[in-house]
């Protein structure tokens, strides 16, 4: 077994420190001994995430697993040199540019995954209904570019709050709302009865009574809820608190580097040469270019919650 450590990057200290924190003891849950991951603070800045990224290879650091935004990782990425692996918990494919592994739950991820479902159940039109947010604008420029190679025709257009939806011409086989909020809960009210399937990505998850009415019938693409509820119910029971979705790519980070401990590949060639590694945001395989494909959940929204009803492959 690998006894190199492996140095986990977060904001210990700033304006996200508390998330770090949750982040820092869900990564503990998977790895608990001290002596083979240590965490260093990066402060939530570029400058901060650097001056840690070197001082994990001084301490002779196997892998780095953070920070947690694209600036950071960027600014770790280019202080590690490709010298050890950085698994970032960024979203913001634009990291993949400075040599990290941009490990968080992606736009691209989630829009595609829902929308091959979507064409596997007859859907031939999908009209992309954005919110104006970055992850929104990011998902719809995600579902034009995919179109051609999932066989779909698709549209986007975009709602403001306390405005009608604009007009998208013939109606579509389906309208997918990729963002969240009061915008698009009125536009998916304003599909009900009208026969359109609503589609949804992670960002639509939302347990509250009236949300779940607006969003019954839909199809969404998001981790398994069982595989989340399984590690939520464990932190809760040893730690205390809830932890988000952001800290169990943590928790996932650190069994990776577990995994690849354990069969002595903790490095890049390890990394890549795996074929899936189980993790509770969906099973992931690294790629060459920086991004990760990752089985999601499709699930379908009812007014008791969410459950899954088919796996999407390879997002």
């Amino acid at each position: 077994m690998d006894k190199r450590p492996v140095a986990l990057l977060l904001p210990l200290t700033g304006e996200r420190a508390q998330l770090g924190l949750s982040m820092q003891r869900a990564a503990m849950l998977a790895e608990s001994d001290a002596k083979l991951m240590f965490a260093l603070d990066t402060a939530g800045t570029a400058t901060g995430a650097s001056a840690a990224a070197t001082q994990a290879l001084k301490r002779g650091a196997a892998m780095i697993l953070g920070p947690l935004t694209s600036w950071e990782a960027s600014a770790a990425a280019g202080a590690v040199a490709g010298k050890v692996p950085v698994i970032a918990f960024t979203n913001n494919a634009s990291a993949q540019g400075s040599g990290a592994f941009v490990f968080g739950l992606t736009p691209t991820q989630t829009t595609t995954a829902v929308l091959r479902y979507a064409r596997s159940r007859g859907v031939r039109s999908v009209t992309v209904v954005g919110d104006g947010t970055a992850w929104s604008n990011a998902a719809s420029e995600a579902a034009v570019k995919a179109q051609g190679d999932l066989g779909l025709d698709i549209r986007a257009i975009a709602v403001t709050a306390g405005k009608p939806l604009p007009a998208a011409g013939d109606a579509p086989d389906a309208v997918l709302i990729p963002g969240s909020g009061d915008a698009v809960l009125a536009a998916a009210r304003g599909l009900k009865d009208t026969g359109v399937q609503l589609l949804g990505t992670v960002q639509a998850l939302d347990n509250r009574p009236s949300a779940l009415a607006a969003l019954e019938g839909a199809w969404i693409a998001a981790p398994d809820p069982a595989a989340f509820g399984s590690f939520s119910a464990d932190y809760e029971a040893r730690i205390g608190g809830s932890p988000g979705a952001i800290a169990a790519l943590a928790y996932d980070a650190a069994r990776v580097a577990k995994t690849l401990r354990d069969a002595n590949r903790l490095d890049r060639a390890g990394l890549l040469g795996t074929d899936s590694f189980a993790c509770v945001t969906g099973p992931v395989r690294f790629r060459a270019d920086g991004s990760c494909s990752r089985d999601l959940a499709i699930l379908l929204a009812g007014s008791d919650g969410y459950r899954s009803v088919a796996t999407s492959r390879g997002a």
